[in-house]
């Protein structure tokens, strides 16, 4: 996410070490400074992850235009977009573990997305949409408006990519350059968001990043702002502390071979209950691990011990008809 309306070239990420104080500092700095310029660093794992997705032989996902970020992003130099190009391949922590949960996740999601659309919902509102393509891959109905809510910076970055690449969206397209911080409520309905509307609300990745007060403030404003019928999912973490999986394998592989420590992007404060929240509003509410999922399609992440990705949960949300 960006508040810049310009993309500048991102700084090369520290790479190497251990990630003590100094790497810490770099990463930080990478990444501070790459939203700034227009596209963070995370959001860039996730595409060559979905790249990454998209060209194994068993898919989950497929996303044509994400090598094509990663390859426009000079921070990504040498970064792998097929497993192929990993001489570990599957056993590398990052690009094989952690870049099929992102395979499992964004298929969940766009499972999740159709099925609302299915029901009648005709607005998709993506928070902190970062380099999310679904306007472009998704067989949605024409009259299907998707709603792209983000820092101006991480907008024009995506816009000039798939401007490069001749892409149309299967259904309007409507970015917002707004920052989930401020008044973005304002930037959504102005754009043509009906609150009177059903809608279907995706916040994938988001949330673990912004502090505990922000959070809460946006479940309730995606509570406010949902008529009956609309939906919601969201990604949460249940740890209540995250620094014991510093040395987990996913998390040490991101930060030594990308200079990406993600703990030191994450909110370490207490994180609020916000399915128990929308709960208490009358939402009909589902919680599970990504594990479910890796059940059921029969491939991506399972247990295993330090396991950062054990307090992830992906959340479901329902608000019922009127």
């Amino acid at each position: 996410m960006s508040e810049t309306s310009t993309t500048e070239e991102f700084p090369r990420p520290a790479t190497g070490g251990t990630g003590g104080d100094a790497a810490a500092t770099a990463t930080r700095r990478a990444d501070t400074e790459g939203v700034d310029g227009g596209v963070g660093l995370t959001a860039l794992l996730v595409a060559a992850a979905r790249a990454i997705e998209t060209h194994r032989h068993d898919s989950l996902a497929r996303d044509v235009h994400a090598e094509h970020f990663v390859r426009a992003a000079p921070a990504c130099g040498g970064w792998p977009v097929r497993i192929g190009q990993v001489p570990e391949g599957d056993d590398n922590p990052l690009w094989g573990r952690f870049a099929r949960y992102f395979g499992l996740r964004t298929r969940v999601l766009d499972d999740f997305v159709l099925g609302s659309v299915h029901d009648g919902a005709r607005q998709v509102v993506l928070l902190g949409a970062g380099l999310d393509t679904r306007a472009f891959r998704l067989d949605l109905p024409p009259d299907c408006v998707v709603f792209e809510v983000d820092r101006a910076g991480v907008l024009a970055f995506k816009e000039r990519v798939l401007t490069d690449r001749s892409a149309a969206p299967r259904a309007k397209r409507v970015p917002v350059p707004a920052d989930l911080r401020a008044d973005w409520v304002t930037a959504l309905t102005s754009a043509g968001f009906d609150p009177t509307a059903p809608s279907v609300w995706l916040a994938e990745g988001l949330l673990f990043y912004l502090p505990s007060s922000v959070e809460t403030s946006l479940i309730d404003t995606v509570d406010r702002l949902t008529t009956g019928g609309g939906a919601l999912a969201f990604e949460a973490k249940l740890e209540k502390d995250l620094l014991a999986y510093r040395d987990s394998a996913i998390y040490a592989a991101t930060r030594e071979q990308i200079g990406i420590d993600l703990l030191d992007l994450f909110d370490l404060g207490p994180r609020p209950d916000s399915a128990g929240l929308l709960t208490a509003r009358g939402w009909s509410t589902s919680m599970h691990t990504p594990f479910d999922f890796t059940r059921r399609h029969g491939r991506g992440p399972l247990p295993e011990p330090n396991d950062a990705l054990e307090g992830n949960r992906w959340v479901f949300a329902h608000k019922p008809g009127r």
